[in-house]
């Protein structure tokens, strides 16, 4: 465990609240399955330029389905801070849904959150039936039918939406990317496996960490100058990259709750920690100014 404390530097990953929705996409086989997970969260890694963030919180094996098929759960986060959360979260599930679902060769879509507010969605997405939807009761749910031309598309009325938390992060330095990114790859496929969060980027992994702020007034973000390593020398001082570290990968975390970050995060680091030639795993923060989910990396390794 010594050891360990020295890997892992004692700081902590500085979330932020979210709004999010979570469905249950169900198909006839995996290859299906996997068609619809990979359009419904396409182009959500990041808020800064994507609708939203969105990834699969766990695939399902048929006998935790309504319908006995295979499925995916996928969440959608929103930032809480914006003025139209409840708004754009609506625009962006109704969007997905219609778009990278209906779409999909036999795919379903059910709602996963039973609570008190929720979007009439289904209502929504029937009207794609042009006076031929339908209402119905199956699989043990209330839904609507639109007749497509593969088939029926079915999914269920309502669709509810909660607070959730985003921006939960690790970051592991490397003497190379090698190295950097084996680590990051063992971190996303451990948190993935934690059921209740996802990550976002393209494997789990972010090559392009940022920073709130540009030098440029027509973008919120910019790459993490004092973080990249080929920027050392021209920084200098100012440069925060330690000596030796030639590549620093990310991954990002969002979830159902702070707990379930904690989870993940608790798993990621014990699954990157064996990786040789790894010099440190951390964590990006702004000192409280982002949000108050607060993820103290030490108090994970006991």
């Amino acid at each position: 465990m010594a050891d360990l404390k020295q890997l892992v530097e004692d700081t902590y990953a500085e979330g932020f609240r979210s709004i999010y929705g979570e469905i249950l996409i169900t198909a006839r086989d995996e290859k299906w399955l996997r068609h619809a997970l990979n359009a419904v969260t396409g182009h959500a890694s990041s808020t800064i330029l994507c609708d939203c963030e969105a990834g699969v919180a766990q695939i399902v094996s048929s006998e935790q389905t309504p319908d006995g098929r295979i499925g995916g759960v996928v969440q959608f986060h929103v930032p809480r801070f914006r003025k139209d959360r409840r708004e754009h979260l609506e625009k962006v599930m109704l969007a997905r849904i219609s778009q990278n679902v209906l779409t999909c060769p036999t795919a379903r879509c059910f709602n996963r959150l039973d609570t008190e507010d929720y979007f009439k969605l289904g209502r929504k997405v029937a009207f794609f039936g042009d006076r031929h939807q339908f209402r119905d009761q199956r699989y043990g749910t209330k839904g609507w039918v639109i007749p497509i031309l593969g088939g029926e598309f079915y999914l269920t009325r309502r669709f509810g939406f909660r607070d959730g938390v985003m921006g939960g992060n690790l970051w592991f330095f490397g003497p190379d990317e090698d190295i950097a990114l084996a680590a990051a790859e063992k971190a996303a496929q451990a948190a993935d496996a934690v059921p209740n969060v996802i990550t976002t980027f393209p494997g789990g992994v972010a090559a392009s960490g940022s920073k709130a702020g540009s030098s440029y007034d027509f973008t919120i973000a910019s790459t993490y100058a004092e973080f990249c390593p080929t920027l050392k020398e021209k920084l200098g001082a100012e440069s925060k990259v330690p000596e030796g570290v030639g590549s620093i990968m990310e991954i990002i975390i969002n979830g159902r709750d702070l707990d379930s970050l904690k989870d993940a995060t608790r798993a990621a680091i014990h699954a990157a920690a064996d990786t040789d030639g790894l010099i440190r795993i951390t964590a990006g923060n702004y000192g409280g100014r982002l949000g108050k989910s607060l993820i103290h990396l030490h108090e994970l390794l006991d």
